[in-house]
């Protein structure tokens, strides 16, 4: 008898153990990934408009209830929207998932190739051009493509953004769909390389001319003007005019805009609140988050990154965009709650780059700064070496602070190449805005402080990258008189936000520096999924331990 209770416990423990084992070895996984990428987001306006952020905003809630890493950085240069984008998602940088700018010129093709082009596919939802576009450009996977693996298929990979880029690249190459805004039209519109028609809900999302009725409304502060005290007082001379000449201040009547110039949009906040209201649309009519297999919906807000080049960091627009990005995002994470459940989904937001105050702005505070004009800078250069070599356009491009030279010219008439690499770098070093100039080939022999070398390196890939680097100095950005820029090393253009929120997410904060390029490898160790293929970066431990 005893012999028989014996066995029946050592049974009974058994098959509990066993349940336990076989409960551990099944990944748990949450409902769906929210990944928001707010374009030109510094890390400080996290905090910088704290006291006017709602109780019942995002930005309180996440922060509250959320994990903050708060030194995080971008470890490549340039920075720059697509770079940005590719590299959050891919857990890489230029120098391997290929995303080497917005555009660059390739040296195999002998020409410049905008970062998703692609002429293989046709638009799907208007008649222009703007949909033809693809991640084709791009050589590594996503998180969300390894999902896809990871569930042989079953999940689902949805990307939006105003921007193309902002769409295409973190939704990567397996999407079930991606979709960007055609400024030309007023549509939402995508490729066939996803699709050969939209599908009925963004048609129908179309045919609400949601823009129109935004247009009617205008942009007026959300608070009484006078209130914005973070910010410089309204109607400065160094900030831009994307409405008219006439419309110099708040409020902006957008009314003329209606029925014929669509692309003003995004640059109000109106952009954040149409893009929000699609990805809203695509979760309900995708059914993301809604059976047992994790989907992955990836948002890009473009409209901060247009009225912050517009108007500066320290203007009203950029306060009142994020005042009222602060309350969308709260609204947001009530629908999130109400569509997965509370604690159902993982969201991240982050940014794919910070920006430069306005050089008008610095200037009148007393601040070193500077412009740099790199279309002045060519014609000077090569006006330089045809007195030189005598020998016309040796210099093809200037782009992201890198001197394409004119190897084409250069080999058919047997030139020597290093000696008119060292008449660019010599001219360079004279001007009173450049800091350093280097062949990029030789980065590793330039004395520079390590970081900076690193973060050229990270982001050379010789076939898409120019032959010598110019650094400027701190705060000088290459445009003209109004507004600002961004895309070099310095920590206003590096430095990001990122916030965890949600599923198996602590509450909390830290100040170990951490990279953009480990938010997919940290997803990917919460997900128990292979990280991306070409993925540099690692897990962040404060948030999966």
């Amino acid at each position: 008898m005893v012999r028989r209770i014996c066995s029946v416990l050592i049974l009974s423990v058994s098959l509990c153990f066993s349940a336990v084992s076989e409960a551990r070895a099944q990944p748990q996984r949450p409902k769906l990934v929210v990944g928001l990428v707010v374009d030109q987001m510094r890390w400080d306006y996290l905090y910088r408009y704290a006291d006017r952020y709602s109780a019942d905003g995002g930005f309180r809630r996440i922060l509250t209830q959320g994990f903050s890493n708060e030194n995080t950085f971008i470890p490549y240069s340039p920075t720059v929207t697509a770079c940005g984008h590719a590299s959050i998602y891919s857990g890489s940088t230029p120098a391997v998932h290929g995303i080497t700018g917005n555009a660059w010129y390739d040296n195999h093709l002998n020409r410049v190739v905008y970062c998703t082009e692609d002429k293989k596919v046709k638009t799907v939802g208007s008649t222009s051009t703007a949909g033809e576009m693809s991640p084709a450009n791009m050589l590594a996977s996503t998180i969300g493509d390894e999902l896809k693996l990871a569930t042989n298929f079953r999940s689902k990979v949805i990307g939006i953004a105003l921007k193309d880029r902002g769409a295409i690249l973190p939704a990567g190459h397996a999407a079930n769909g991606a979709y960007w805004y055609d400024g030309r039209t007023g549509n939402w519109v995508t490729s066939t390389y996803y699709r050969n028609d939209l599908p009925a809900w963004v048609s129908d999302f179309n045919a609400s001319k949601m823009v129109d009725k935004y247009y009617q409304q205008g942009w007026s502060t959300l608070y009484p003007l006078n209130t914005y005290v973070n910010s410089t007082a309204d109607e400065k001379e160094y900030e831009g005019k994307p409405f008219g000449t006439n419309a110099k201040g708040f409020p902006y009547d957008l009314k003329e805009m209606i029925g014929k110039n669509y692309g003003a949009i995004a640059t109000t906040p109106h952009g954040n609140t149409m893009t929000l209201a699609l990805a809203k649309a695509a979760l309900k009519a995708e059914e993301l988050g809604r059976d047992e297999f994790t989907d992955l919906l990836a948002v890009s807000l473009s409209s901060p990154d247009y009225v912050g080049h517009t108007f500066g960091p320290n203007s009203i627009e950029a306060e009142d965009i994020y005042l009222r990005l602060d309350k969308e995002l709260g609204e947001f994470f009530n629908f999130l709650d109400k569509e997965v459940g509370k604690g159902q989904y993982l969201f991240f937001i982050s940014a794919d780059h910070g920006v430069a105050h306005a050089p008008g702005f610095m200037k009148e505070n007393k601040i070193p700064s500077g412009l740099f004009d790199d279309t002045k800078l060519v014609t000077e250069l090569n006006g330089h070496l045809g007195s030189l070599f005598g020998q016309q356009q040796l210099v093809l491009s200037i782009m992201s602070f890198q001197v394409h030279l004119n190897h084409k010219v250069i080999d058919s008439l047997k030139m020597d190449e290093g000696a008119v690499s060292a008449a660019v770098i010599k001219f360079l070093k004279k001007r009173d805005d450049v800091a350093r100039a280097f062949e990029l080939e030789k980065v590793a022999q330039t004395t520079l402080p390590a970081k900076i070398k690193d973060m050229i390196t990270l982001g050379y890939l010789p076939v898409r990258s120019g032959d010598i680097q110019i650094l400027i100095h701190p705060a000088v950005y290459d445009g003209g008189p109004t507004g600002t820029g961004h895309g070099v090393w310095n920590p206003y253009d590096a430095h990001i936000p990122l916030v965890w929120y949600g599923w198996k997410i602590p509450a909390g904060k830290s100040n170990h520096e951490v990279y953009m390029t480990d938010i997919a490898p940290t997803i990917a160790a919460l997900l128990q999924i292979q990280m991306p293929n070409g993925c540099l970066g690692k897990p962040i431990e404060a948030i999966t331990r």
